[in-house]
């Protein structure tokens, strides 16, 4: 058994989920997916995280300006495959082609859950009143 396999990714899968992603933005920002939802809509891809024997690439992505993430994640699935053939070219060393996956990227709702919550009148309040205590 490695001694790295619970200490997250290896340099060898980040260095490879971030070929993947730039790869699969390349495909999209060039609109080679013909599909009308891909198509009309900006797609930030914020990290591809890659298995550690590399065969699969979870793409986690934000479809900018859009509400409703689920039917551009489907969307995305759906092509998973075409988007795969397309990239295979600028992935040409890999022994492997790795499967997509397309999935939500919840960071950023995470991230303004966290910041909204630090914002709120009773935190203010708390913090207020720690200022009073050290002086």
């Amino acid at each position: 058994m490695s001694r790295f396999s619970s200490s997250g990714p290896s340099q060898r899968q980040l260095r490879v989920g971030e070929q993947v992603r730039a790869a699969i933005t390349t495909v999209l920002q060039r609109g080679e997916v013909r599909d009308p939802l891909i198509e009309n809509t900006v797609i930030a891809i914020s990290e591809v995280r890659m298995s550690p024997d590399l065969k699969i690439a979870t793409a986690y992505i934000t479809p900018l300006g859009e509400t409703d993430h689920e039917p551009v994640v489907e969307a995305l699935n759906r092509n998973a495959r075409f988007i795969r053939k397309r990239v295979t070219p600028a992935l040409r060393q890999m022994k492997y082609m790795p499967d997509i996956r397309f999935r939500d990227d919840t960071s950023f709702e995470n991230y303004q859950k966290i910041d909204d919550l630090l914002r709120s009148p009773e935190v203010m309040r708390d913090l207020d009143h720690g200022d009073e205590d050290s002086n």
